[in-house]
């Protein structure tokens, strides 16, 4: 038994690899996005041992110091080395990304398949919910949210989870609408399974691809949105490291101290090229319509 997992879990793994040759090998720009998402990832993770200062540590002495040996990116107005507050940028951003995508995916999709599960009433109700928040211009929504509820880096989660779910219900939804109809739908409901059991068997297992790939196109949108509330005054409040709030406090420096703006301004410019690349390319790579033509070139 022991021996039959062994070498199923180097099937796998094998099959794993292969994939991913075959996705590298179908664009350039694949492996240029993959590459900076794996770089950002892994900064993320590792940015506490590779920070040389502490991100928020101050020292006067060093304020605005151009980029030299010691501070490669130079310091801000506080004297704190611009590297360690870009290195730890990469964790505050790529956390509050994920927290929004869990959330609005997570409640984006179950309202999705129930609504299309369901139909009649409970459809009408929550399309006519999505279509309220779809009516306004998602970045100007979730401002308004987050002035709200107050400048902080949770409002701002909690706002752009807001914008974000219902375009996961309108997603989840069409691809349910003509799963209902099918075979194995009609089976279970003859078979007595209940609506939850067939949300879970047979309706979210079909879904998921399709909103996985969604969720990787909208990392990057994510971070820059993060990014661009920070950057207005309702995300991230000092002396957090994240990119658009460094931006913010750089305004008043853009013409004696190039440095201070310009680097957190490229990490989050590469980041979120980086993560649309990797989204382009998977949603491609998965599209049967396309994934012929790419094995192809």
């Amino acid at each position: 038994m022991t021996g039959d997992v062994a070498v199923s879990r180097a099937a796998g793994i094998g099959r794993a690899v292969e994939e991913l040759r075959r996705f590298t090998g179908a664009s350039w720009l694949n492996v240029l996005g993959l590459g900076i998402v794996v770089v950002v990832v892994a900064v993320a993770l590792l940015g506490p041992l590779l920070t040389p200062f502490d991100p928020n540590e101050i020292s006067l002495v060093d304020r605005l110091r151009p980029p030299s040996p010691q501070h490669p990116f130079g310091t801000d107005d506080f004297g704190r080395d611009l590297l360690s507050r870009v290195l730890s940028g990469a964790r505050v951003s790529l956390e509050v990304a994920g927290t929004i995508l869990v959330a609005s995916v997570t409640l984006g999709t179950v309202l999705g398949v129930v609504s299309g599960l369901l139909g009649g009433i409970a459809d009408e109700v929550i399309m006519r919910a999505t279509d309220l928040f779809l009516a306004f211009p998602a970045l100007i929504l979730a401002a308004a949210i987050a002035a709200t509820l107050g400048p902080s880096l949770t409002n701002t989660m909690l706002a752009l989870s807001t914008v974000y779910w219902p375009w996961y219900a309108r997603l989840s939804r069409g691809q349910v609408l003509p799963l209902r109809e099918r075979e194995f739908v009609l089976a279970a409901r003859v078979a007595g399974a209940s609506t939850m059991q067939i949300v879970g068997r047979h309706l979210v297992r079909n879904v998921f691809p399709v909103v996985v790939v969604q969720a990787s196109l909208d990392v990057g949108y994510a971070i820059l949105f993060t990014s661009s509330l920070s950057f207005l005054g309702l995300g991230a409040q000092p002396p957090t490291p994240e990119w658009g709030a460094m931006m913010t406090d750089a305004r008043g420096f853009l013409q004696d101290a190039w440095w201070y703006p310009f680097f957190p301004g490229v990490a989050l410019g590469v980041t979120v090229l980086g993560f649309n690349l990797l989204g382009d390319g998977v949603r491609d790579w998965l599209d049967p319509r396309l994934r012929g033509s790419l094995r192809g070139g």
